[in-house]
């Protein structure tokens, strides 16, 4: 299974090290030669740390031989100013791999961060969190993992991955029956129908249409509240548009099954994280 995953994260990871190290560090280079060291990896403020594969990952790419001992794994509540590992290897891979590695596991450990707040606001209902593909180029699959290791849930990966009929989908159609139809015809027989509705009379177009879920698209409240009424759990519901950790407890009264959030991707912070205390270890 890390064979697996390597072979999926390894050209990404590849492609980041070499935007950062065209063909020399030369700062490093400059100060430095093969003498080992060791760095302990710190944490700045409170969250939930992610990504300790990816950041490790990193280093092994540019030294297999590197060792490194995590306190904390994945998921696990970190503190401020709480040392949570301690790498060892030549002190040029340590300083040449430092800011990929921790560009990595700053931002998928502030996803996480950010979408564990969220799942809090939705603690006491049966609501399920989704992130949506607004994510960041080649960040994808790192910032999707992050939101399952907050408490979230994945939405469609890609485009190939499910169909979602939105309302561009639905003009280009003529209509929400005829764009579900078409789909309905055209996709596997395995795969939902969601579409995306703005105002009752596409609820109604959707249900007549057997739509499996209906994402209800930026509707104000009491519009809300009558399309669940109208849907009346004949179609699985999913609510989004514009939903950010400010407003999401908001929508934790409706009975509706998903809550779908860009926010969760496109607007969480990075954790801030640090390497420090470097020491060239003396033979």
């Amino acid at each position: 299974m890390k064979e697996l995953k390597n072979i999926l994260i390894d050209p990404y990871i590849i492609n980041a090290i070499k935007e950062d190290i065209t063909f020399d560090d030369v700062s490093t280079s400059a100060v430095i030669g093969d003498e080992i060291a060791e760095v302990d990896l710190i944490v700045k403020e409170d969250g939930i740390i992610a990504g300790l594969d990816v950041f490790k990952r990193v280093f092994e790419i540019l030294d297999e031989d590197i060792e490194i001992e995590f306190y904390k794994k994945d998921g696990d509540l970190v503190k401020n100013k709480e040392k949570i590992a301690k790498l060892k290897s030549k002190a040029s891979v340590l300083l040449s791999g430092e800011r990929v590695a921790l560009n990595y596991l700053q931002r998928i450990s502030g996803i996480a961060t950010y979408t564990s707040m969220m799942i809090d606001k939705l603690k006491n209902t049966n609501i399920k969190l989704l992130d949506t593909r607004k994510t960041t180029p080649n960040m994808r699959i790192f910032e999707k993992y992050a939101v399952k290791v907050g408490g979230g849930y994945n939405h469609r990966y890609n485009l190939s991955d499910g169909v979602l009929l939105k309302d561009n989908h639905i003009n280009a159609a003529g209509g929400v029956k005829e764009a579900i139809k078409m789909a309905r015809e055209y996709a596997p027989f395995v795969r939902k129908i969601e579409v995306e509705v703005e105002n009752l009379q596409m609820v109604k177009d959707a249900l007549e249409e057997n739509a499996d879920i209906i994402m209800l698209d930026n509707m104000d409240f009491e519009t809300l509240e009558k399309a669940i009424n109208l849907i009346d759990k004949k179609a699985e519901i999913e609510v989004s548009g514009n939903i950010t950790f400010e407003n999401l407890e908001n929508y934790a009264s409706f009975n509706i099954d998903y809550i779908s959030s860009g926010a969760l991707t496109h607007s969480a912070k990075i954790l801030d994280i640090s390497m420090k205390n470097l020491k060239v270890l003396k033979e």
